[in-house]
């Protein structure tokens, strides 16, 4: 089955997953800022696993800042200098994707893709 076409949104988070940049966008009419760590596709539409760090508000455990996120309700998404942040809970299996496409961790063109920037 082909997946439909990737929303303008992807390219952005992939970039940002690849380099470990966050990203600020806007979601369901808020702002956030997010550290994407997986990309892939859920009931053929595409979605990605981030690790919130803003805006302020937030849970103060890190771990419970987790969201998964439909890329085609993404706005205005663009990638920042801010810190890269993430949680010790991180894992691609537990993420609502069912076709995972690429995460932090996983391989890449036959390499251990790490996140880092080279």
């Amino acid at each position: 089955m082909a997946r439909p076409e990737r929303p303008p949104a992807w390219a952005v988070l992939e970039q940002a997953l690849l380099e470990r940049r966050p990203v600020r966008a806007r979601y369901h009419g808020t702002d956030r800022v997010l550290c994407p760590h997986a990309l892939g596709w859920k009931n053929a539409r595409p979605k990605v696993l981030s690790y919130q760090a803003g805006p302020a508000g937030l849970p103060a455990e890190p771990r419970q800042r987790w969201r998964s996120m439909f890329v085609d309700e993404i706005e205005d998404p663009v990638i920042t200098d801010a810190r890269w942040e993430t949680a010790d809970n991180y894992s691609p299996a537990t993420n609502g994707i069912d076709d995972l496409e690429i995460s932090v961790g996983m391989y890449v063109g036959g390499s251990l893709h790490t996140g880092n920037p080279t």
